[in-house]
């Protein structure tokens, strides 16, 4: 039998080794099931703005309490980048990437709009795979889909980092969002990413990292770690979430029945056993 737990995760950002702001942010909101990575372009503050206000926007309708669709907040960011601007908040021109992770119980929701990427690591007896579940939308992309480019010219082109779209784009009053869906295996994990990660590692490096690491905080460290002493050109930003599906075992069946007394479950188990045996010694003498 399967269970399903609360979803683990590992998350961090770096401003790289070449730039001296950050316009890269993330959101972790495990409560809401939701993780949210935005990558700001337009210059020093006007892309920290742009980010920013992905990640409000995605707070705004978590703090309301009421289901929404990742889709849904991805264009009221767009919007809400756009009106920002000509409000002169941040700057004309301003924009963001987002990629974003909704986890609906033993099922996920992808979605994006830019070149930050999510992908789906399955461990196997083979060491694992690395799935790509998004599509960049980018030049260099759409050259390749329409047969121009060949997959080994998609990494090294010179205009690898043209986006054909991005939220705030002056040009669009709707953003197009694409959305993955997929169900949640055993040990899976999903990587969202900013293209500072994805501009110095391969995905065959992502791969072989992710192999050797045992738990999302080693491989959110080692990922990071490996870009920068790639170059680091850029603002790198990555979070890990892991799988809520696990086997159900004994000791699994044990704990829910332990209340929720102190932070410490082991201290939960002591007080609560100790309450059990209390119990039953004033039983026994009663009957006595």
């Amino acid at each position: 039998m399967m269970l399903v737990h609360p979803l683990e995760y590992s998350a961090t950002t770096h401003p790289g080794l070449k730039r001296g702001n950050n316009e890269d942010c993330f959101l972790s909101a495990p409560n809401a099931d939701l993780w949210v990575v935005a990558d700001g372009m337009g210059g020093h503050e006007a892309g920290e703005v742009a980010s920013a206000i992905v990640r409000e926007t995605f707070e705004n309708f978590v703090q309301k309490g009421i289901p929404f669709s990742l889709t849904e907040a991805i264009q009221q960011s767009h919007e809400s980048i756009l009106s920002s601007a000509e409000n002169g908040i941040g700057a004309r021109g301003m924009g963001s990437t987002v990629v974003a992770l909704l986890n609906q119980n033993q099922h996920y929701q992808v979605a994006w709009v830019g070149d930050s990427r999510a992908y789906l690591w399955t461990p196997d007896e083979y060491g694992g795979e690395l799935t790509r579940l998004t599509t960049d939308h980018s030049y260099v992309q759409m050259l390749y889909a329409s047969g121009v480019i060949s997959a080994a010219d998609v990494e090294t082109h010179p205009d690898k980092n043209i986006i054909t779209q991005c939220l705030g784009m002056q040009e669009l009053s709707h953003v197009k969002v694409d959305v993955a869906l997929g169900q949640w295996q055993k040990h899976q994990w999903i990587l969202l990413c900013s293209d500072g990660l994805t501009d110095e590692l391969s995905d065959s490096s992502i791969a072989t990292i992710l192999e050797h690491c045992p738990n999302t905080l080693t491989a959110v460290d080692q990922l990071l770690h490996e870009a920068l002493t790639s170059g680091g050109r850029d603002n790198i930003t990555l979070q890990i979430i892991e799988s809520p599906v696990i086997n159900e075992v004994t000791g699994n069946r044990f704990w829910q029945w332990i209340p929720a007394i102190t932070s410490n479950r082991k201290m939960d188990a002591v007080i609560f056993l100790g309450a059990i045996t209390a119990l039953l010694g004033l039983l026994i003498n009663t009957l006595i």
